[in-house]
């Protein structure tokens, strides 16, 4: 496996090892007292990186932790100084940060001072360095042994993604973080045992549909991961008793490992240009630069090929895998969720719709439990109200909740009540003078294996219940070769 370490990488370690000896070139005027102050904050930061490294080493995680956490807050510190001091250089204080944090995800351990190359291996085949954090760590940082943060260059395209995931795209992410710890137990092991850490698993989903299982592009990708049809099919995904499994997390998850895995042996564990072949098509992307295993992504030959929605997305996964590693040191806090899974089995009859009424919402929910009880029941219509005796996944959290809120009492009535309003339709003058009012419909052949959400979200329409009034269908019921009036909610 080559090991590719980006430049700034390489960059900022010279620049930590050099800080001393740099402050002021013999061909500019001395620094300023203050100025000198400040860069010997940041060598005292820069010490405590190697004080921090020499624990890790020993096997001293915790000592470790600490020591680096209090060399990240006397940088910031240092930084802010910066700011203000005139002369002062902020990129010095960047390319240390920047150190930090790769230490901190365990990514330095056992690397610097050693010949790598010569490092004895652990069981697993992991060097012995990265062998030595625990597994849950590996499992988050490592891709097939290799450091993570080694292939994620901070540069600018990848600094411009962190500011838009942490200014316009946050609700996003927060989204994506949420639905996800929801999701995580059927996603994550599928990853694990395809030996891909966990930060790219959420960074591919944050970036293609922010945990939205159902999700549907404008091309027809579909499900959390986003698969196009063909694609999916070559990877296991396909139509199980009129259920789209591209919808369904774990097969996605599983077929998303796969593809990845094939795509890295393709283009020689270049990770950027396997994101770049799952957004733009393995075909386009071998074509541009598949005879050379060495071309970096933002090689002219290759970046200046691409589409903007290409260039902007490798870039955008890798920020949010990088912020999966290191929320807090960019101010960044995702919310505690208590993601264990549970299941009830329903003891009245009840659609998604109106258990996510009678459950209500929390604190660390505002928006309620639609979107987690369609994620964990994909096959579902939420519109359909399910029989006594169904089993519904949900939260382990939500079990005592259902029981106690959407059992008995006055919220499920309320919920009931609320499905069953009807609205009441345009009326007909039948006069010959008066033409009759109707929407604009459009008109749509049932094939083999299609289900009424998956042609609504083909046909762009806004509700499943639309269509079934239009056709007065019994049970949600179709059948190949059914011509069914479809309302054309974009004209709405």
């Amino acid at each position: 496996m080559s090991v590719r370490v980006p430049l700034f990488r390489s960059l900022s370690f010279a620049v930590a090892v050099s800080l001393a000896g740099c402050a002021s070139a013999p061909d500019k005027a001395p620094a300023s007292p203050s100025l000198n102050a400040l860069y010997g904050q940041l060598d005292t930061a820069s010490q405590g990186y190697e004080n921090a490294l020499q624990q890790a080493r020993a096997g001293d995680e915790a000592g470790s932790e600490r020591t680096l956490a209090a060399a990240l807050d006397q940088l910031k510190q240092a930084a802010a100084g910066c700011d203000a001091a005139s002369g002062c250089d902020p990129q010095r204080f960047y390319a240390v940060y920047d150190r930090l944090l790769r230490l901190k995800d365990g990514s330095d351990i056992g690397v610097e001072g050693l010949d790598t190359a010569g490092e004895s291996a652990g069981p697993d085949g992991v060097a012995k360095g990265a062998a030595s954090l625990p597994q849950a760590r590996r499992s988050v940082t490592l891709l097939h042994g290799q450091k993570l943060s080694e292939l994620i260059a901070m540069n600018g395209p990848v600094k411009a993604a962190l500011e838009m995931w942490l200014t316009q795209w946050r609700p996003n992410l927060m989204d994506a973080w949420v639905n996800y710890q929801y999701m995580r137990f059927e996603m994550w092991p599928q990853y694990r045992k395809a030996d891909l850490p966990e930060a790219l698993l959420f960074g591919i989903m944050a970036k293609e549909s922010g945990g939205k299982v159902h999700a549907v592009s404008r091309s027809g990708a579909a499900g959390p991961l986003q698969f196009m049809y063909s694609t999916g099919l070559r990877f296991g995904l396909g139509t199980d008793n009129g259920f789209d499994t591209r919808f369904d997390p774990k097969q996605a998850a599983r077929a998303n490992a796969e593809y990845l895995n094939e795509q890295l042996g393709a283009f020689n564990n270049n990770l950027e240009l396997t994101l770049a072949a799952y957004n733009a098509g393995e075909g386009r992307m071998r074509r541009i630069a598949g005879d050379r295993p060495g071309v970096s992504f933002y090689d002219p030959s290759v970046y200046d090929e691409l589409s903007q929605e290409t260039r902007d997305y490798v870039p955008a996964v890798l920020a949010a895998a990088w912020l999966f590693l290191h929320p807090d040191s960019y101010n960044l806090h995702f919310p505690k969720v208590d993601g264990r899974p549970g299941q009830v089995v329903l003891k009245r009859p009840a659609s998604l719709s109106e258990l996510t009424v009678c459950l209500g919402n929390t604190a660390n929910l505002p928006g309620g439990w639609f979107r987690t009880l369609r994620n964990l029941n994909p096959r579902m219509d939420p519109e359909a109200e399910q029989p006594v005796g169904t089993t519904l996944a949900l939260p382990k959290a939500l079990e005592r909740a259902y029981a106690a809120r959407c059992v008995d009492g006055p919220w499920p009535i309320l919920a009931s009540d609320l499905h069953d309003a009807v609205v009441p339709k345009l009326a007909v003058d039948p006069s010959p003078d008066k033409p009759q009012r109707q929407g604009p419909t459009r008109h749509y052949r049932v094939r083999s294996g299609d289900t009424l959400i998956g042609i609504v979200h083909r046909m762009r329409c806004s509700s499943v219940r639309d269509v079934v009034e239009a056709n007065e269908l019994h049970g949600h019921r179709i059948k190949p070769g059914q011509v069914l009036r479809i309302p054309d909610c974009r004209r709405r």
